[in-house]
């Protein structure tokens, strides 16, 4: 990570990812029992990563103890990360920065796995240089080399894609995001509209470290996060890392971008200590730019955790086509307990409250239907994506019916819609029972962006109410 200087554009408040595993969590190197969804993606060998990390230490020793942009120490670790990757089947490209960087740097280099589509192209990337002052073991080969076992791993597993990947490890960052900076603003605006997410790896091995998620909140960051939440690690946002690494120059053009990193000189709050253990009020990384970021100043299970979630989001983004890929339910639905408000619900979303005389299936808030006693359609809906690798999905919600009517002749309905086509239809004929759960299968749309419509049709005369609440998807 490069140094905050105190220039035009560096200072905006954008954010790096940072992260750190509770004692109680999963040992080093296993992914949660509980969490099948990450199981998807192979688990990466920390010990193939910590011999990556022995080539970086070793450049740095050849040549006057550092790898600096300018250095041979960071020429040959360009030819190491690019000998591995040519030998795994990649196209890797060597790219000279000539405007913006320091005199005499070396090249970034880009790797790109052949398959998968290349108008959607999920980027990785790290910055391979380090400062002069010693060989930046944590700063960053951390980084580079969590990136590059799992460009390996990728390789090696040869899944089927349904987007593209693209690794890149620059150079120049440390002297003001020169490499990443060139890359970005040389593209076409054809070729940074096919980027749809850059991921960014900065330090994720910090002594001390915290575990932080940049831009945590965002579509790009939810794999991430999902990952380490699975382990309980309850990662929070990097404001430390703020438009100072690599993901600025990707931020500035408007491409989404998150990623992992443990922290710097900042400090770890007692709150931060309490959660994830280590020492409060003592720097993330106590070698930050110095002469000791040696092999000695690397955390191990954070890096071995980091590189888990590389993977883990590499799988979610790009592999499979609908047949054999990941299926991760998890988040489909937004706001399906009505708990926040309305967003992102559409149409008649009055509807949606905490109702005074009914109590909710989950929480305080629901959405009550129809129950007007008099002419009226009512619906609420909105857009989803099926993830592609669901050979099952089931739209889930708890349905509670009432009705002033009798018979065995539906007056009042309830319908489910996707695009406009009913999949299944309840009426006042099912009332009673309070809540009870109902589905409808969304199976045939895996791999597809559809509006799931609920909606409640009264007829002239006595109400029946449909009180809908706690909706979901979920898969195999």
């Amino acid at each position: 990570m490069k140094r905050r200087f105190a220039v035009a554009g560096t200072l905006l408040a954008l954010v790096l990812g940072l992260g750190t595993l509770p004692a109680a969590a999963t040992p080093s190197g296993t992914s949660p029992a509980s969490t099948p969804t990450a199981l998807a993606a192979p688990d990466i060998s920390l010990t193939a990563i910590r011999a990556h990390l022995d080539e970086f230490s070793a450049a740095a020793a050849r040549n006057g103890g550092n790898r600096r942009s300018t250095s041979q120490g960071y020429r040959d670790s360009v030819a190491y990360v690019k000998g591995k990757l040519q030998a795994a089947g990649y196209t890797v490209t060597e790219q000279p920065c000539t405007s913006g960087c320091t005199s005499g740097v070396g090249p970034n280099l880009i790797a790109e796995w052949p398959q998968g589509d290349a108008s959607a192209v999920y980027m990785f990337g790290a910055h391979l240089d380090g400062v002069s002052a010693g060989p930046g073991m944590n700063d960053n080969a951390s980084g580079s080399a969590a990136l590059l076992e799992n460009a390996l791993t990728l390789a090696r597993e040869n899944p089927e894609l349904r987007n593209r990947v693209r690794f890149a490890w620059w150079t120049d960052e440390e002297q003001g995001l020169n490499g990443s900076d060139f890359y970005v603003r040389t593209l076409s605006s054809a070729e940074r509209s096919r980027i749809k997410a850059y991921y960014n790896f900065d330090m994720v091995a910090s002594l001390n470290g915290g575990y932080f998620v940049n831009h945590i909140t965002s579509a790009a960051a939810a794999p991430m996060k999902a990952y380490w939440d699975s382990l309980g690690l309850r990662p929070e946002e990097n404001t430390e890392g703020a438009g100072r690494s690599d993901d600025y120059s990707f931020e500035r053009y408007g491409i989404p971008t998150s990623g992992y990193a443990m922290g710097a000189s900042a400090r770890k709050t007692s709150a931060q200590a309490a959660k994830w253990g280590g020492t409060s009020g003592a720097a993330y990384d106590p070698c930050y730019h110095r002469s000791c970021d040696t092999l000695s100043n690397i955390n191990t299970t954070g890096l071995d955790r980091a590189a888990d979630g590389i993977a883990y989001t590499v799988w979610q983004q790009a592999v499979g086509t609908g047949g054999g890929g990941t299926c991760d339910p998890a988040g489909v639905v937004g706001n399906g307990g009505f708990e926040s408000g309305t967003a992102p619900w559409t149409g008649t979303t009055a509807v949606i409250a905490a109702h005074s005389g009914r109590t909710a299936h989950g929480g305080t808030r629901f959405a009550w239907l129809g129950g007007n006693g008099s002419t009226s359609t009512e619906p609420v809906g909105q857009t989803v994506t099926v993830p592609a690798g669901c050979t099952r999905a089931s739209l889930d919600f708890w349905l509670w019916i009432e009705t002033a009517e009798s018979g065995s002749r539906a007056y009042d309905t309830f319908s489910v819609r996707v695009n406009g086509s009913t999949l299944a239809t309840w009426s006042n004929v099912h009332a009673g029972g309070g809540w009870t759960q109902r589905s409808a299968d969304l199976s045939a749309y895996a791999g597809q962006t559809v509006t799931v419509t609920f909606t409640a049709t009264e007829d002239y005369s006595l109400q029946t109410g449909f009180l809908l609440d706690d909706v979901s998807l979920s898969g195999a």
